[in-house]
């Protein structure tokens, strides 16, 4: 029983990766917080990985500050910036989005 509870978490982080909007980024700790686990934004980081060939928009996923701390998964650090750029989002520094201005949070209706 024991060892179903994380891949039952990584189930619900798919989830909630596939619902970020377009041209729009959330946090670990975001999807931690709206999953009821909020420091459990490390594990989210595991469900990423093991998720990344999936085709669910993993690249929207960032750091607290905005930075692009999930590159390795997608072949290098700057494919992960190309797919967030082609959406449309800005960066406010080398490899750091202007969270400010992108963010998505889970559980809203706000796009």
């Amino acid at each position: 029983m024991a060892d179903k509870q994380p891949s039952d978490f990584f189930e619900r982080v798919r989830d909630v990766v596939a619902e970020i909007p377009f041209g729009r980024v959330t946090t670990y700790g975001h999807i931690a917080a709206h999953l009821g686990s909020k420091r459990a934004a490390r594990t989210v980081g595991w469900a990423l990985r093991a998720a990344a060939a999936s085709g669910l928009p993993c690249h929207r996923v960032v750091n607290r500050f905005g930075g692009l701390s999930g590159h390795a998964a997608f072949g290098g650090p700057h494919v992960m910036e190309d797919l967030l750029r082609s959406e449309g989002v800005t960066f406010v520094d080398e490899m750091v989005v202007d969270i400010d201005r992108h963010l998505w949070v889970p559980g809203t209706d706000a796009e």
